[in-house]
């Protein structure tokens, strides 16, 4: 047995914990696939599973940072319970899936840590599997008078619906009889009838204060080809009647979903008891939960401004380092294990707020911190020529692979009579307090010798194009003479001759305000022209550029190959994030 996780403490490992000990699941049966109530009764056995959870995404487009947080929280909750969690499609809407997100969807997953097999079978299931028994169960609450066929217009049921406050008006074929709504419900399945000419209703409560109560459509009209059904069905079932029938022939226990779906939770339970009374399916009946989505500033989610983004060019695909889909994400540079530190520390609420987006910059650096292969670039560089080194002279120095890591080993490269520095660490003229290179002051560079500034050369522009200095002798590193000439300066530095020519891509947040479609603002308005800056920058030598490959380069932060873009000989490194938070609570 699997032993709880004591960390995240929430109301969801309460209830689950709860359910246990009351054995509220103990009678459940599972018959090695999906079932109805019919196939648990011949084949079913004791469910080996203690509870079962589920990811239910929508192919209908990539996955986000949101979605990140019910993938770990429904895997990790049946990791810690000795459960199973369920990967699950659910393609119910024809014209806005396709397999592209499908298989995007599964290697995300994947890639965060998740895995959906278990006791040798493949958990990863699609709401399009039932289909047949969804319609099965359509005709049975036909014929038992809870479900008819309304040919009202969708304008017309609206208009009768009602209102918050006002209770809606019984739609004139809701009395209709069983035999006739039947009818015309083959006569829907046999594609008789255009779009939006019909469709099946459960009959409720057209009075309920829970206007979602108010018959919702079950099935609607779509002449539309599935991605994996093809022209097979010219009706579809809505999201609300397929989701539980969904969780129960999947055996599910606790069927975790966001906020939205709350009020939609008592027809989630009305659709189980209806079928459950008509013998379609078996008890114990799975039970929904909902909780906060995980928002965070700077960004938006919804799939359909994502996907306004990248039809009109304001971003370069589903998968550019500055959306916040997973895809994206993972070709920036952050790890797997960064997200899911991310999901741990923000928990689980169900109170609705937006998050600080350094939340997710900071659970990066703690992830890669410890582990992170250190080493030097120069993202503006300027040329430093130590004017008294020898000509053709090098030197190896060494440095630390991770500091925090002794067993990393160390890294060597050359100090040669030419380098490279950051062009912002000389200044003609300082500023107070400013310690770097400066006519007359003294530095370290890092990992090498103290050196005097001397002067520097400028092209007719006036633009500083070397900087000069020369260094003293007995001040190396790691050598006794080391401490013998204090400095207040320390400056990283690449060999001219020996550095790797790079192209980095420099980026920030996409939006330049925290909530960009806050009150209904135009969320194009909000973009960041800095979010994305291109620089000629040189690595320091010995650097293995595999893509994917990440690095914390020094007082820069942290940067990882972009696998999309490198090369051989032609490295493109993206930045992840600074190595502290430059946006401040004000952003």
């Amino acid at each position: 047995m699997t032993t709880p996780n004591p960390a995240p403490v929430n109301f969801l490992r309460h209830q689950i914990e709860a359910d246990l000990a009351n054995q509220r699941y103990a009678g459940k049966l599972w018959a090695d696939a999906p079932a109805g109530a019919a196939r648990l009764a011949a084949e079913g056995q004791p469910d080996p599973a203690r509870i079962r959870t589920r990811f239910p995404p929508e192919p209908n487009g990539y996955l986000h940072i949101g979605h990140a947080k019910s993938i770990c929280l429904n895997f990790g909750l049946a990791r810690d319970y000795g459960g199973i969690c369920h990967l699950r499609f659910d393609d119910t809407n024809p014209e806005k899936e396709e397999q592209e997100y499908v298989d995007a969807i599964l290697d995300l997953v994947q890639w965060l840590g998740f895995d959906w097999h278990a006791n040798g079978v493949d958990h990863c299931y699609f709401a399009s599997d039932y289909f047949d028994f969804m319609y099965e169960c359509a005709e049975a609450l036909v014929e038992a008078g809870h479900a008819y066929v309304d040919e009202l217009s969708a304008d017309d049921m609206r208009a009768l619906r009602g209102t918050l406050t006002e209770p809606g008006t019984d739609s004139p074929w809701r009395s209709r009889p069983a035999a006739e709504s039947l009818a015309r419900l083959r006569e829907m399945r046999a594609g008789q009838h255009p779009n939006g000419s019909m469709a099946l209703r459960a009959r409720v409560d057209m009075r309920s204060p829970n206007i979602n109560m108010r018959d919702p459509v079950i099935y609607r009209i779509r002449h539309a080809e599935h991605h994996r059904t093809g022209n097979n069905w010219p009706i579809y079932p809505m999201y609300t009647y397929a989701h539980p029938i969904e969780d129960a022939l999947e055996g599910i226990t606790h069927s975790v979903c966001t906020l939205e779906f709350e009020d939609q939770r008592p027809f989630y339970d009305w659709v189980l008891a209806r079928l459950v009374e008509l013998g379609k399916l078996s008890e114990p009946l799975p039970h929904q939960y909902e909780f906060a989505r995980m928002n965070l500033e700077y960004i938006v989610t919804s799939k359909r401004k994502l996907l306004q983004l990248v039809q009109e060019g304001h971003v370069d695909g589903w998968d550019d380092p500055r959306m916040p889909t997973l895809a994206g994400l993972r070709r920036r540079g952050y790890t797997p294990a960064s997200i899911r530190l991310l999901c741990d520390r923000t928990g689980v609420s169900k109170s609705d707020s937006r998050l600080d987006y350094a939340l997710l910059e900071q659970a990066l650096r703690d992830d890669l911190d410890p582990i992170a292969p250190r080493r030097v670039a120069v993202l503006d560089p300027v040329k430093l020529i130590i004017t008294n080194w020898p000509e053709g002279h090098e030197e190896l120095c060494q440095a630390p692979l991770n500091p925090h890591n002794a067993e990393a080993g160390q890294r060597e490269f050359p100090l040669t009579r030419e380098l490279y520095i950051e062009r912002d660490d000389f200044r003609e003229e300082p500023p107070k307090k400013y310690f770097r290179l400066f006519p007359g002051n003294l530095v370290r560079l890092k990992y090498g010798y103290v050196v005097r500034c001397t002067g520097c050369v400028k092209n007719d522009a006036g633009e500083v194009i070397e900087v000069h200095a020369e260094y003293l002798p007995d001040t190396r590193s790691g050598t006794p003479g080391a401490d013998s000439v204090k400095v207040k300066g320390n400056i990283t530095w690449v060999s001219a001759g020996h550095a790797v020519a790079a192209e980095i891509r420099l980026y920030d947040r996409l939006f330049s305000e925290p909530h960009p479609d806050g009150g209904g603002r135009d969320f194009i308005a909000a973009l960041n022209p800095e979010s994305l800056r291109i620089v000629r920058g040189w690595i320091e030598p010995g650097v293995e550029m595999k893509p994917g490959t990440t690095w914390q380069f020094e007082r820069l932060g942290y940067f990882a190959a972009d696998a999309k873009l490198s090369s051989a000989g032609a490295p493109v490194i993206n930045r992840v994030t600074t190595l502290r938070d430059s946006w401040g609570k004000a952003g």
